[in-house]
């Protein structure tokens, strides 16, 4: 009997760092879906909001900024104004407003 009631003990003991394990996963799971809510790669192509293709991302910056190469210049486009449309990165900026930026 007592070894049963030792088995009982540890095995409540064990169970409890399982259960907080669970949770803390999947807090980090949820985080990095929020952190990373879009795949941004090098050679996607960037699309406007009205559907047509801007240019293709040249590279993303550590902050998650993509890049593209438009008129010539090499232009960092917000991540904040990115959305994913039917699988395409999009831009909530026209090609007249990434063009302008600096």
């Amino acid at each position: 009997m007592k070894k049963f009631a030792s088995l009982v003990a540890l095995a409540t003991v064990a169970a409890v760092p399982a259960g907080a394990f669970a949770e803390t996963t999947q807090v980090s799971e949820a985080t990095a879906q929020a952190a990373s809510p879009l795949a941004l790669n090098a050679g996607k192509m960037l699309y406007a909001a009205d559907g047509h293709r801007l240019a293709p991302i040249y590279r993303v910056t550590a902050e998650g900024n993509p890049q593209v190469i438009l008129n010539g210049r090499l232009v960092t486009v917000p991540a904040s104004s990115l959305s994913d449309v039917a699988g395409k990165v999009t831009s909530s900026l026209s090609k007249k407003e990434i063009a302008a930026a600096k």
